[in-house]
């Protein structure tokens, strides 16, 4: 779209006839990253579809990814509070960002062009920063030029949203960038520096390991397996039934001919519903706090802190093109039951 091979451009067709095209120069007081599916040098962060409770990417191939080759671009300041702001699109091999014919585009008041991408940029900001306290933001779409906007009526309507002046696309602790197939989660140093190391998760595994609980049913001792083996499930795991919590060892009873393949009734309070394994989440990026892990997810089964577990049960995440859905951080599964999570009920050793 532009001769001079140096010179980063945004060209925004508006018909077969007329091309605008916005030339950018260097900024030395900057440094800008780039996100997509594309493996081509200027991607920084490629990002692949993710596959809705898979435990490896071999499971389960996508046929057709709704991620863009060159997503979005994040721009950090290099002088302190460095600042990191995102933008739609990226720059492709040839420094240009290309903005087609059916693309969402139009010129603002102040004369300059701006657009959104195919399926969108969606960004939401938690109230309250990502801590403890942590209320949902509202989702929001960020343009080509870093404004933002209410979300279109669906992911790739042509429509734009209604413009939100009084925020900005300065990404905090916590934020939520979605790229229709994968969402990111954006950790600052500083609150990277407050989270929950893995040394820490591996202490509270080891804490509740020594605590000996026990199957009330086998009264054989339960251990939660090292955060390394996460695929093959343990003879000693626990085991939870997740209407109502109780944690018991593996077994084979319990099956009604009534309920599902995977629903049990609880021998301790009769309740029925699915009996899985419990596995310890591992990424602690994801956790608000360093409480104890007291809470499985359901249907999944990944435990974590209380308030962990209550903050991602309550964030909606972007599902296909207008759909919103809570879902696990740890495997991405679709969360269900009336709280989205459950309180584990452990049983101590009788000696």
């Amino acid at each position: 779209a532009i001769s001079c091979k140096g010179q980063h451009s945004i060209s925004y067709t508006l018909s077969r006839n007329q091309t605008v095209v916005v030339e950018y120069t260097h900024d030395k007081d900057t440094d800008m990253f780039q996100v997509g599916r594309s493996t081509e040098s200027p991607i920084d962060f490629v990002v692949t579809d993710t596959i809705s409770g898979s435990q490896n990417n071999d499971e389960a191939q996508i046929t057709q990814s709704t991620i863009s080759r060159f997503a979005c671009r994040i721009v950090c300041d290099r002088n302190e509070p460095y600042t990191a702001r995102i933008f739609a699109a990226g720059f492709d091999s040839s420094k240009n960002i290309f903005l087609g014919e059916k693309a969402a585009k139009w010129k603002n008041p102040d004369g300059h062009m701006d657009g959104l991408t195919t399926n969108g940029v969606l960004v939401m900001h938690p109230r309250g920063g990502f801590t403890e306290e942590s209320q949902p933001g509202v989702w929001r779409e960020i343009s080509v030029c870093g404004d933002v906007y209410t979300l279109r009526e669906t992911r790739s309507a042509q429509q734009r949203g209604k413009l939100v002046e009084s925020e900005t696309n300065v990404l905090q602790d916590g934020s939520l960038i979605d790229l229709c197939g994968a969402t990111l989660l954006w950790r600052t140093a500083d609150g990277l520096f407050h989270t929950p190391t893995q040394k820490h998760i591996e202490a509270l595994r080891q804490e509740i390991n020594a605590a000996r609980p026990q199957c009330p049913v086998g009264l054989n001792t339960l251990a939660f397996p090292s955060i390394n083996r996460k695929e093959v499930v343990e003879e000693k795991q626990p085991w939870a039934y997740l209407s109502c919590g109780h944690v018991h060892g593996y077994h084979n009873w319990g099956h009604r001919s009534d309920t599902e393949a995977n629903e049990r009734e609880c021998p301790m309070c009769r309740t029925v519903g699915p009996y899985v394994p419990l596995w310890l989440g591992c990424e602690a990026g994801f956790y608000v706090d360093a409480g104890p892990p007291t809470h499985a997810f359901t249907p999944c089964g990944h435990v974590c802190s209380e308030k962990s577990a209550k903050y991602w049960s309550q964030i909606p995440l972007p599902h296909g093109t207008h759909a919103f859905h809570a879902a696990c951080p740890f495997c991405a599964t679709q969360l269900v039951g009336e709280q989205n999570c459950i309180k584990l009920i452990f049983q101590g050793p009788v000696d």
